[in-house]
C-alpha cells in the first residue's frame, strides 16, 4: 500500500520483513508497474536486537541517506480477557514497541545525512485506532501497544526535531490484510467493523498509498 504511494511518487523505496520472499515478489510486481521510483524486497526481522542489526546492516549496504522511514513491522493478537497469554505481551510490545524504537535509533545516521534544513528527513510510525479508541476486540497487548507507538511518536518528535528528523504516526481504522484476517477476513466481519467508521467501509490500499 505505502511502498505503491511512496514509489508513484518517485520515491526509491527498500521494503522488508520476515519473508524476503513476499517482499521480493511485492518488489516485482510493482516495478512491472512502470512506477516513478524503484523497489527493491528483501528479508528484516525487528523482534529481536541482532534482527535488527542484520537489517540495519543490509539497509547500509544499499544506501548512504534516508529520507523516510516506515515502521510498519507489527503483529497482533486476540483472546478473551480470562485467556490472553504472558507470551502475548512479550511478543507484541517486543515488535511493535521495542523493535520500533530500536530500528530507528539504528538508523538515526541515515536520516541525518538525508536531512537538509529546508526538507527534513522523516519518521512515520505505524499505529492504530485502535490505540485510541477501546474496540472491545479482545486485542489487549495489541491495543495497548498501539497506545505506546502514539506516545512514543510525541516523545520522539521532540527530540529528534533539533537533529532535522520529524517524527509522526498515522492510526489506521480497519484494514484487510492477513494480519487482521481472523476479525475481518470474511464479508460479514467487514460488515460489523465498518459499523464503527464514518464512511461506512474498511480501509482500501489507496487509502494509506494516498
Amino acid at each position: 500500500m505505502a511502498a505503491e504511494g511512496l514509489a508513484a511518487a518517485g520515491a526509491n523505496v527498500l521494503i522488508a520483513s520476515r519473508k524476503a520472499d513476499a517482499c521480493e515478489a511485492v518488489a516485482k510486481e510493482l516495478n512491472a508497474m512502470g512506477l516513478a521510483g524503484q523497489v527493491t524486497g528483501f528479508g528484516g526481522d525487528v523482534g529481536t536486537k541482532d534482527g535488527i542489526a542484520a537489517l540495519v546492516a543490509e539497509v547500509n549496504a544499499r544506501t548512504d541517506r534516508l529520507h523516510i522511514l516506515m515502521n510498519n513491522a507489527g503483529r497482533t493478537w486476540g483472546a478473551p480477557m480470562g485467556e490472553h497469554p504472558y507470551e502475548a505481551w512479550e511478543k507484541l510490545l517486543s515488535l511493535n514497541v521495542t523493535g520500533m524504537f530500536h530500528l530507528t535509533q539504528s538508523l538515526l545516521p541515515l536520516l541525518q545525512s538525508a536531512s537538509t534544513a529546508d526538507d527534513p528527513a522523516r519518521v512515520v510510525n505505524v499505529g492504530s485506532v485502535m490505540g485510541d479508541i477501546p474496540k472491545g476486540t479482545s486485542t489487549y497487548s495489541y491495543a495497548v501497544s498501539k497506545g505506546a507507538v502514539h506516545h512514543m511518536t510525541r516523545v520522539l518528535s521532540n527530540d529528534l526535531a533539533p537533529m532535522g528528523i520529524t517524527v509522526n504516526a498515522i492510526a489506521p481504522g480497519p484494514f484487510v490484510s492477513k494480519m487482521t484476517a481472523f476479525a475481518i477476513g470474511t464479508e460479514e466481519g467487514q460488515k460489523k467493523s465498518a459499523e464503527g467508521v464514518p464512511l461506512g467501509r474498511v480501509g482500501r490500499p489507496e487509502d494509506i498509498a494516498g
